[in-house]
């Protein structure tokens, strides 16, 4: 009972952690559309027939790479916030930690979106804003990830962590449902309902959390922690936050679907994702490879990229199926190493049973993975006004190499992680 209670809660608590980064993606082609499709009011003031609709500072032609920086203002936050946040998880109670996360997240989503209400043009604003909002969401990843791994043992671990980290689609589908419901009408509601929402689970885990099983009678699990890889994430989570960031963009000038038809239909791409999970995890269990499982579906990732860049718009059908497909190949390494790995380092027998260090060890690899997140929306924003095939190239080439590094570069950077486990202890 009080396994499935832990991970309904830290499953919620990270589902409203990415349900508040979604609608960035959103309300991106609502910040900056083709206004000559649009019927001008006639009372509107200014003369710019090609920009009266958008909203400023996006309104220029450098529009795009606007849209990087403040992709990259949260990101690069977030990949630098990472390696520490680790540190104070292991030493702060992760009840109180996840609190006060969560508030102060649910504060800074909200005030992205009270820009559209206090009419605030300033590049320099919403940079900010997502730059604090990256640093405070780092708390999410390594509590949640050392609550489970303080409840459950390695045996199913990656068939437990595949089912559960669908939190992250879940997330992204509910965040671009509900941004979607405002984008057209009042897109700063779009931030402030995801932002109430993380605020509200926050209390929620103030008053139910329990951190481990010796909190209330119950024994805690066994490890048998195996040392693993996973230096590949950053190139993996590179494709996935590219995905993530600009998808529903990329909908909306391939397809010309309007900024809510393009967010619903981006939430393919993470339904896709919750199975491809959920399949990794259950073949990685079943297969005793974690390395093999994750560069199949890396192999296979990559010929599917090219396929729905080039016919993924044909038909309706066609784009269902190839966003379904390329979701489940994405996120299903990403899953896995994030989750699993990451549970199977921090368990290591090497601590000697100081689980605590998963904290530590989960931000160290996902702060690396952090980086490539970073990098890839920022690439996009460069590379997409010279095409979009040549974000698909860079797409491509980032899952490719994710593929060689899981083979290979592990094996050299293996003593590193041993020196990291032991300076933890």
């Amino acid at each position: 009972l009080g396994e499935g209670f832990t991970l309904f809660l830290t499953f919620l608590f990270y589902t409203s952690y990415h349900l508040s980064r979604k609608p960035i993606s959103i309300v991106k082609s609502e910040l900056h559309k083709n206004c000559s499709t649009l019927i001008r009011p006639p009372n509107l003031n200014g003369t710019d027939n090609e920009t009266w609709c958008d909203w400023a500072p996006f309104d220029q032609d450098n529009y795009q790479t606007l849209f990087g920086a403040v992709d990259n203002s949260f990101l690069v936050a977030y990949a630098v916030g990472m390696f520490f946040s680790g540190i104070f998880g292991e030493r702060v109670p992760l009840r109180y930690y996840l609190t006060t996360g969560m508030l102060l997240s649910g504060l800074f989503t909200c005030l992205f979106g009270l820009g559209f209400y206090w009419n605030i043009h300033s590049i320099w604003y919403y940079a900010f804003v997502q730059a604090m909002n990256g640093l405070v969401q780092t708390t999410g990843w390594p509590a949640v990830v050392a609550c489970v791994g303080n409840w459950f043992g390695k045996g199913k671990r990656g068939f437990i962590m595949g089912v559960w980290n669908s939190h992250t689609s879940v997330g992204n589908i509910l965040g671009s449902l509900i941004a979607g419901i405002f984008v057209s009408s009042a897109w700063g509601m779009s931030f402030i309902v995801p932002g109430i929402i993380i605020a509200s689970t926050g209390i929620l885990c103030f008053f139910f959390l329990v951190e481990k099983p010796e909190d209330v009678g119950c024994s805690p699990p066994q490890h048998h922690g195996v040392m693993e890889f996973s230096l590949c994430l950053l190139f993996a989570k590179l494709v996935s936050y590219t995905f993530l960031y600009w998808l529903p963009l990329y909908i909306s000038n391939v397809a010309h679907f309007d900024p809510k038809e393009a967010g619903d239909m981006s939430t393919l791409f993470d339904v896709g994702g919750i199975v491809g999970g959920v399949v990794a995890g259950l073949v990685s269990d079943q297969t005793g490879g974690r390395a093999s499982t994750c560069c199949v579906m890396l192999i296979v990732a990559a010929p599917m990229l090219f396929l729905y860049n080039h016919i993924g718009q044909y038909s309706l059908a066609t784009t269902i199926g190839m966003l379904l497909v390329c979701g489940a190949l994405v996120n299903g390494p990403y899953a896995l190493i994030t989750t699993a790995v990451s549970a199977d380092l921090g368990t290591h027998e090497s601590l000697s049973g100081n689980s605590r260090a998963l904290s530590t060890v989960t931000a160290i690899i996902d702060g690396t993975g952090s980086i490539g997140a970073a990098l890839g929306p920022l690439l996009a924003g460069v590379i997409s006004p010279t095409g979009w095939n040549n974000v698909f190239f860079m797409l491509i080439t980032a899952d490719i190499l994710a593929c060689l590094l899981v083979q290979c570069i592990w094996k050299v950077f293996r003593p590193c992680y041993s020196l990291i486990l032991k300076l933890i202890q």
